[in-house]
C-alpha cells in the first residue's frame, strides 16, 4: 500500500460543468499516494451524482446545505488522510506533474506551512492569473497584490519571479497546508464564507513562525469566476468585507485604527468611482461591508500569538494610480523589508 501523502480537496456548489472541464486532469495527476475529496455543497445540478458514476475514484463528502468555501473546505478535510491538504478551486486544470514539486518542496523545507504552484490564466495560458499569479502580499493599507498582477495588469510570466519563492500569502485557488499547520491553525475563519479567508489564514501561519512560498515548478490553469463572475457585487461586498475582518483580527488595535482611517477615505473614493460610472451595486456592496464586517468582529475574535507585520511599506494604490506602475517588480523592494 501507497501512503497518502496529499488529500486535494475540491468545494463545488452547482458547477457541473466546470467539474467535467476540470476534474478529469486532477485525476489524470501523476503522484502515488494522493485522494481526491469532492466537497458538495448540497448542489441540485446533478453535480455529486456525475462524479460518482464517472469518476468513482473520487471521495465525495456531501454536505446538507452550501457552506461556501471556508466552512465546505474545513469539514471537508475533517476526512482528508494526507500528511498535505491542498485546496483547489472546481475551475482549475492542472498538468500531469503540477503535484510532485509542490510535495518534494514541502519534504526539503520543514519550516515550510503553506505554498502555491504558480496560476496562469486559462486561455492566455503564458500570462498570470488574477486570484494569485506567483504569490501574494498586502500592502500598508491591507490591500492585497500579487507578483504578477498588479490590479487589473497581468504579467506574461517569464520567469521573472522564479528566484524569490517567499511570500506573503498563498491562493485559496491553489493552496497547500502541511496538515499539522492546519490542525494548529484551526483552518479557515467559517465566518468569512468565502474570499480572503486564504488570505487570514497565512497570516495566522506565519504568526506561528512558518513560511510560505510559491513553487515555480508547478503550474496550474485557472478559468476564474466559478464561484462569483468578476464584477458582480456579492463578489465586491465579500472582498471588501472580509478584507475590513482579516486587519481588525490581525493587526494591533493602534495600526488598525491607523489602517481604517485610511481605508475609510480610499474605499469611500471607490465607492464613488463606482457610482459615477454607472455601478449602483458595487457603490451599495462596498457600503454594506463596512457595518457588516462591524457586527461579525465579535463572533471572530482578535487573532492571538505574535505580531507579523503587513509585509508592503508602500501603497499599492498609489503605486499603480498615481506614479503608474503596472509589474510588481517596479515596486521598491527595500519596502518589503519582512521578506
Amino acid at each position: 500500500m501507497t501512503d497518502m501523502r496529499v488529500s486535494i480537496i475540491i468545494v463545488s456548489w452547482n458547477a457541473l460543468p466546470l467539474l467535467k472541464q476540470c476534474l478529469p486532469s486532477v485525476v489524470a495527476t501523476r503522484f502515488d499516494g494522493y485522494e481526491i475529496i469532492l466537497a458538495d455543497n448540497a448542489s441540485s445540478d446533478g453535480s455529486a451524482e456525475w462524479v460518482q458514476e464517472y469518476i468513482p475514484s473520487v471521495r465525495i463528502v456531501r454536505h446538507p446545505e452550501n457552506w461556501g468555501f471556508a466552512r465546505g473546505n474545513n469539514a471537508a478535510a475533517a476526512h482528508a488522510r494526507g500528511d498535505l491538504i491542498i485546496l483547489l478551486n472546481n475551475d482549475v486544470e492542472v498538468p500531469p506533474d503540477w503535484l510532485s514539486p509542490i510535495v518534494a518542496r514541502f519534504d526539503t523545507a520543514q519550516d515550510l506551512g503553506a505554498a502555491q504552484p504558480k496560476l496562469h490564466q486559462f486561455q492566455e495560458r503564458e500570462h498570470f492569473e488574477y486570484s494569485g499569479a506567483a504569490g501574494g502580499f498586502l500592502d500598508r493599507w491591507g490591500y492585497p497584490f500579487a507578483r504578477g498582477r498588479l490590479f487589473d495588469v497581468l504579467e506574461e510570466d517569464l520567469g521573472q519571479y522564479d528566484g524569490s519563492p517567499d511570500i506573503f500569502w498563498a491562493s485559496g485557488t491553489c493552496l497547500a497546508v502541511r496538515r499539522s499547520v492546519w490542525k494548529e491553525t484551526g483552518g479557515l475563519e467559517e465566518a468569512f464564507f468565502m474570499h480572503m479567508e486564504e488570505i487570514d489564514l497565512c497570516w495566522r501561519i506565519r504568526r506561528l513562525g512558518y513560511r510560505i512560498e510559491c513553487v515555480p515548478d508547478s503550474v496550474v490553469y485557472h478559468i476564474g469566476g466559478g464561484s462569483l463572475a468578476a464584477g458582480n457585487p456579492m463578489k465586491t461586498y465579500y472582498n471588501f468585507r472580509n478584507n475590513l475582518l482579516m486587519l481588525w483580527r490581525n493587526l494591533p488595535p493602534r495600526i488598525w485604527l491607523r489602517v481604517l482611517s485610511v481605508r475609510v477615505v480610499l474605499d469611500s473614493i471607490a465607492a464613488l468611482r463606482a457610482l459615477l460610472s454607472g455601478r449602483p451595486k458595487e457603490f451599495l456592496a462596498i457600503a454594506h461591508a463596512y457595518p457588516a464586517a462591524h457586527r461579525l468582529k465579535k463572533s471572530v475574535g482578535k487573532v492571538e500569538g505574535p505580531f507579523v507585520p503587513l509585509p508592503y511599506r508602500g501603497s499599492i494604490v498609489s503605486d499603480r494610480y498615481l506614479h503608474r506602475k503596472k509589474r510588481f517588480s517596479d515596486l521598491d523592494s527595500r519596502r518589503f523589508p519582512e521578506l
